[in-house]
């Protein structure tokens, strides 16, 4: 039970370390670039999802679906021409992901991850 609850707290100071981060060039006062801008929104959105799965693991399943749509429309409307049909394709593939958990449609393996 405690090795449980030690990677619970890795996990949950990671999701900090991922915030931090993904702040840090404002704080810094560097200069923003759409690639540091979506780098920042990804990377603060990613810690807060996994803090909220960490707390509530029955929205696992809606947060992977909202981070599918950020990362989606971030990559699309931010990043240069080859990077956002790359992201994309990776926010199509985390909601298609997500809806299909929903359904119970995955295979047994993946589902677990979904309903703890």
């Amino acid at each position: 039970m405690s090795r449980i609850k030690t990677i619970k707290m890795l996990g949950i100071i990671l999701a900090v370390m991922l915030i931090v981060i993904g702040i840090l060039p404002v704080v810094r006062g560097d200069q923003l670039t759409n690639d540091t801008l979506a780098t920042a929104i990804i990377l603060v959105l990613l810690g807060i999802a996994y803090i909220v799965i960490a707390n509530k693991p029955e929205w696992t399943k809606a947060v992977f679906f909202f981070e599918g749509i950020v990362i989606g429309v971030a990559g699309y409307m931010i990043l240069e021409v080859p990077y956002n049909f790359g992201f994309l394709i990776i926010g199509l593939i985390i909601i298609v992901i997500a809806i299909l958990a929903y359904l119970m449609k995955l295979p047994s393996g993946i589902l677990k991850f979904f309903y703890r």
